[in-house]
């Protein structure tokens, strides 16, 4: 063995050691000071946004905000900043130290009756932006309408989002567009192929309109997480995570996520991955799952 590839081999299996111990501690006891929790979102490839949407979701809001922060995760995320106080969420972040990872934006854009209320909606969405210093927001095209193709439903979309890409590029907010998955979580979507969203991100041709690349709904909904990545990487916004079945952190289902997301980070992603998962136990379990998909 050549002195580089052992010094990689060694580093490789002490990070893996020094998780398997974090990992045992939890089996055996659940206290959180078994482990170093504070280090356990400090991953050394990929930066982690907590979606405390899904994450201890017994607590009020803001509070989620400080369990993930806790944890050491350097953002979160979260869904509809509707029935929200932006400006708390700001300032507690700030206090925290952590970001805003993205927030969801809007939906439905699928339909030309509702044309004037996305841009309306993204308008307000780039003011709350601003105030939680987020760049990115999530839009989702909308529920299949009736009397129209899926091909006309995808174009409407693309007249959407040119229409409102200048509005988020003079803003700029980076609108990531979600395409979802029929066969478990959400049936009756109209978009929920990658090669699909790909397409429409390409010909709208903005810097500031890509995908948010949902790793749990491709592999439901096409597989070959890598190889689709590689054919859209030109597109890909943001990234989000759960392994399935089950919707559930890295390890407890079908998805190699230390293959996947080695992948990701050597086609050059930077940015975060949001853990839009549900602990299938505890959140420490969890977060000791997510942190051992990220030891390659």
């Amino acid at each position: 063995m050549s002195r580089v590839s052992r010094r990689r081999f060694i580093g490789s299996a002490l990070g893996s050691a020094t998780l398997a111990s974090v990992s045992a501690g939890v089996a055996r006891s659940q206290q959180l000071s078994d482990v170093d929790v504070g280090r356990l979102g400090k991953t050394p490839h990929t930066k982690f946004a907590c979606n405390v949407e899904m994450w201890w979701r017994k607590l009020p809001f803001l509070e989620r905000i400080k369990k993930a922060a806790s944890f050491g995760y350097p953002a979160v995320e979260f869904w509809g900043s509707h029935r929200k106080d932006p400006q708390a969420v700001a300032d507690l972040t700030q206090k925290l130290g952590i970001a805003v990872a993205q927030f969801t934006a809007a939906s439905g854009f699928n339909n030309p009756d509702k044309l004037d209320q996305f841009v309306e909606a993204i308008n307000d969405a780039c003011r709350t932006a601003k105030i939680l210093k987020a760049k990115k927001a999530c839009v989702v095209a909308g529920a299949n309408i009736k009397g129209m193709t899926e091909r006309q439903m995808h174009d409407q979309c693309i007249v959407a989002l040119k229409k409102v890409a200048p509005i988020v590029e003079q803003n700029d907010l980076m609108l990531i567009l979600e395409p979802l998955n029929i066969r478990v979580d959400h049936k009756g979507q109209c978009l929920y192929r990658s090669p699909d969203a790909v397409r429409i991100c390409r010909e709208v041709g903005s810097t500031h309109v890509k995908i948010n690349w949902d790793l749990y709904h491709q592999q439901i909904t096409e597989g070959d997480l890598c190889g689709h990545l590689r054919e859209g990487f030109d597109q890909v916004g943001y990234v989000q995570l759960a392994d399935h079945p089950g919707r559930h952190e890295p390890g407890t289902g079908e998805i190699c996520y230390n293959r996947v997301l080695k992948e990701v980070y050597d086609l050059g992603y930077r940015g975060y991955v949001g853990l839009e998962c549900t602990p299938k136990t505890t959140e420490l379990a969890a977060a000791i799952a997510v942190a051992k998909a990220d030891v390659w």
